[in-house]
């Protein structure tokens, strides 16, 4: 993480802490043995990009786009950058709201399960499922558990039917 001041910091986070979001999502890949890609993202958007361009500077990675509505992102969603870069931050410039809190430990839980290839497995993925339940308060979801659940169940069951 680059040197940053306190003042900035907490700047950052309280800023975070209302415009954030740490968001785990699952986008279907038919070329994985787990038909489904994991990811993690922070980010955080905004009509003007001079504070988010301050994330992409103190935080050190990420990348910033506009949306065709004039809307500025800024996004994190490279794991190791996730590892070493935005957890600690915010580890270091902590959250005021409960929620947000909340969201950010069961972020690094996340985190956690991903690097240790929890992802790769049914099992593994019915743990990410259970932890992202009720972040971002269950937002609108594109896959619902059952969705990818299914969707896994179906993939096993092609490959036992190739392997015969």
């Amino acid at each position: 993480m680059k040197q940053i001041s306190v003042n900035t910091g907490h700047y950052l986070a309280g800023f975070a802490d209302g415009e954030g979001s740490f968001n785990v999502s699952f986008r279907p890949r038919n070329d994985y043995k787990i038909p489904w890609k994991i990811s993690l993202c922070f980010n955080v958007s905004q009509r003007e990009k001079v504070i988010l361009s301050l994330f992409k500077k103190h935080l050190g990675c990420g990348t910033m786009r506009q949306r065709r509505d004039g809307i500025w992102y800024f996004e994190v969603n490279n794991l190791s950058a996730i590892c070493e870069n935005v957890i600690p931050f915010f580890k270091r410039f902590r959250f005021l709201s409960q929620k947000k809190k909340r969201d950010f430990a069961k972020f690094c839980k996340l985190a956690e399960l991903i690097k240790d290839g929890k992802h790769l497995s049914e099992e593994g993925i019915k743990e990410i499922l259970s932890v992202r339940s009720d972040m971002n308060d269950g937002g609108n979801r594109k896959y619902h558990d059952r969705d990818i659940l299914n969707k896994i169940k179906e993939s096993s069951e092609t490959t036992r039917q190739n392997l015969k």
